[in-house]
């Protein structure tokens, strides 16, 4: 057993072979522990030659706290000089990443232990609470760490079937709160979050992929959006041979879209007024978009008799029926009975007896119907990339807001993008 009080200090304090000079404990202030390492004197880098101390600096840095209190680490570090005049190496000082990676203000330790925090959705503020300093060192602390581990985390990105993308709103800026978006790149299959880029045009995604490997590409059989234009571009320049795949709850989407604008439309035609309370259009509006099989034998009656009283030429019902219809399609099983069924409705949606906002509706439809049909083999959704744009947000309310993107995508990845914790102690110090 270890008897000698300040060995046992040394082994509290668990940094490897240092030697622990003494402890500062004023009230009020952090517990100070100053240490000095043990080391043999190093030779010179440049020439070989023999290093003549140079001195020493103190060097503070936050530590995890102890006691219930926030904790300093005052390393004394050594300064080596060559001996030989001739020589340009100077003054070297040592170094030790155990103790605390080179130009870090937090030891190793605490920078492990502060990303993690930051992994499970901690504000950053938080941390530098409990740590006793301020925002700024654990945060460059938890952008090297958090970069560390997900470069090391190969296993993260692995063989993808099916692939999704979607945007997200990052924040919005300037005097006229113009939005920045961000786009997150997502394995569907296993619901992992990969990563995530700046935009959502086609660029950026593009270059993402472009930048893996060929055997990785090649595995990717499904390419999932939500009727995006760039984004099928990106799949198009990236993935071609991959066939994609509309998300039906964009799809659906649309179509509730294009039922709501045509009862606004009639809502004025008929009555010269956006909807008021009273107005039969406008207490329909919730069993419009309800889905048919949701909806009560009562509430059934009662959408019959407001569409009477509100709508004369039919439109709305007409749109209520094109919505159904095409909700209708995802009850096929059959891949090549979906694809027709597909097709006919794109081109029926366009008949011009019906109202131009389900004719553009179907012209959408004629434009994505491969997409749309290619649900029926693939069975894949864009569900997964919705979810971890949910886990974005709960960072997003956490941080208060973000205004720069490497922060961003570090403490997303850490907290949705489900990195291998065990790999954040054996990695060498950045």
């Amino acid at each position: 057993m270890e008897c000698d009080p300040t060995r046992v200090c040394e082994l509290l304090v668990g940094l490897g072979d240092v030697e622990v000079l003494g402890v500062e404990d004023e009230a009020g202030e952090p517990l100070r522990v100053h240490i000095r390492r043990w080391a043999p004197r190093p030779g010179c880098e440049r020439c070989g030659g023999v290093l003549w101390s140079d001195g020493e600096r103190e060097v503070e840095l936050v530590d995890l706290p102890a006691f219930g209190r926030p904790a300093r680490l005052v390393w004394h570090k050594r300064r080596w000089r060559c001996g030989d005049c001739d020589c340009a190496a100077g003054t070297v000082t040592e170094q030790d990443a155990e103790v605390a990676p080179e130009r870090e203000r937090l030891t190793t330790r605490a920078g492990r232990w502060a990303t993690r925090q930051s992994g499970r959705g901690r504000p950053h503020s938080d941390i530098a609470d409990e740590l006793g300093c301020s925002w700024r060192p654990v945060n460059d602390s938890v952008l090297r760490w958090g970069s560390a581990l997900l470069e090391a985390d190969a296993g993260r990105i692995c063989d993808v079937a099916a692939l999704g993308l979607d945007e997200h709103l990052m924040w919005r800026r300037g005097r006229f709160r113009a939005k920045a978006w961000a786009t997150g790149i997502v394995d569907v299959g296993r619901g992992q979050l990969l990563d995530i880029v700046p935009g959502r045009t086609a660029q950026a995604p593009t270059a993402w992929l472009l930048a893996r490997p060929r055997r990785w590409l090649a595995g990717i059989r499904w390419a999932v959006l939500d009727l995006s234009g760039p984004y099928r571009a990106a799949f198009d320049a990236a993935v071609p041979h991959a066939r994609q795949v509309a998300d039906p709850f964009h799809v659906v989407r649309l179509a509730n879209d294009a039922l709501d604008e045509v009862r606004r439309r009639v809502q004025q035609q008929t009555l010269g007024h956006r909807g008021h309370k009273e107005d039969p259009l406008y207490r329909a509006r919730m069993l419009l978009t309800m889905a048919s099989e949701h909806v009560t034998g009562a509430g059934r009656t009662r959408l019959r008799g407001l569409l009477d009283a509100g709508d004369p030429y039919g439109e709305v019902r007409d749109a209520w029926h094109a919505k159904e219809t095409l909700r209708g399609i995802y009850d096929i099983d059959a891949p090549d009975a979906g694809a027709a069924t597909v097709n006919q409705l794109a081109a029926g949606l366009q008949d011009p007896g019906l109202p131009p906002e389900i004719n553009r509706l179907g012209r959408t439809l004629w434009t994505w119907r491969h997409q749309i049909a290619n649900w029926h083999t693939a069975r894949v959704t864009n569900a997964a990339a919705e979810a971890a744009n949910n886990l974005i947000k709960r960072v997003k309310r956490a941080a208060f807001g973000f205004t720069n993107f490497a922060n961003y995508r570090i403490r997303a990845l850490l907290y949705a993008g489900r990195p291998n914790w065990a790999l954040l102690n054996t990695l060498t110090p950045p």
